[in-house]
């Protein structure tokens, strides 16, 4: 049975304020309930702009965005879009903000309206769920980048999303923390948009793959994504993969 994407750019074109070139062009893009889509492209191409465009952190130059087929035009329908609809930051310091870590998890279901024990208790579920526990009462900004970003995620779904847009999530991730958050990506329940140059993280988190470059957005076949497995000489020392 095909159902409704819950979130859609139809035609969307967005220019900073005085920029001769759009940063995307006339762009058709949809998530689906469940869907695992990533983005994909080269520095500067738009794949942040677009995140920002579909929770209105940016509006369209032209086009239209559109959550479970209704047009969102003004604030009032962004903010009913922004509690289905989760962005979790490529800077974790940009979304933590609160003096301990369940203080930071409990923001978003007090925003939402819950009283104070009820968004406790959801933030302990969603920390205990993520492994997490052990971080509820340390201070926020003393944790490891690793632990700021799973302590970011949790933010987002202790609001209990439809959907997630992570920016860049698998950044400056150490192997474990890496494999720990492909692993919990792959068990949410939830539709996510990912934004990555980590091929390997794509094809092991994602169903759909959009490129973007020069403005335009293209749909690719998913056949693209797969993942290297490898030992050679240089071992954990960086190195390029030429294609």
């Amino acid at each position: 049975m095909t159902t409704s994407p819950i979130v859609e750019l139809r035609n969307v074109t967005f220019s900073h304020t005085g920029a001769t070139t759009p940063i995307l062009n006339q762009i058709h893009v949809q998530m689906g309930q469940s869907q695992r889509i990533g983005i994909i492209g080269p520095n500067g191409c738009g794949k942040t702009t677009l995140l920002h465009l579909l929770v209105g952190l940016h509006r369209p130059t032209s086009g239209t965005l559109f959550f479970k087929e209704n047009p969102v035009t003004c604030e009032r329908e962004y903010r009913t879009l922004r509690k289905s609809i989760g962005l979790v930051f490529q800077d974790a310091d940009d979304q933590l903000f609160s003096p301990t870590v369940l203080e930071d998890v409990a923001f978003g279901p007090l925003n939402l309206g819950l009283n104070i024990d009820h968004a406790l208790d959801i933030s302990q579920e969603t920390l205990a769920k993520l492994d997490l526990s052990d971080l509820a009462d340390r201070v926020t900004h003393n944790l490891s980048g690793g632990e700021k970003k799973l302590v970011s995620l949790a933010t987002i779904l202790s609001m209990q999303p439809e959907a997630m847009l992570l920016d860049e999530p698998s950044n400056n991730l150490d192997p474990t923390t890496r494999a720990r958050l492909i692993y919990i990506i792959q068990t949410l329940n939830i539709a996510c948009m990912i934004v990555s140059h980590d091929w390997d993280f794509l094809a092991a988190t994602c169903d759909t793959l959009y490129a973007l470059d020069k403005g335009y957005a293209t749909q690719s076949d998913t056949s693209c994504l797969h993942v290297h497995r490898h030992a050679h000489s240089l071992g954990d020392h960086p190195h390029i993969h030429e294609k």
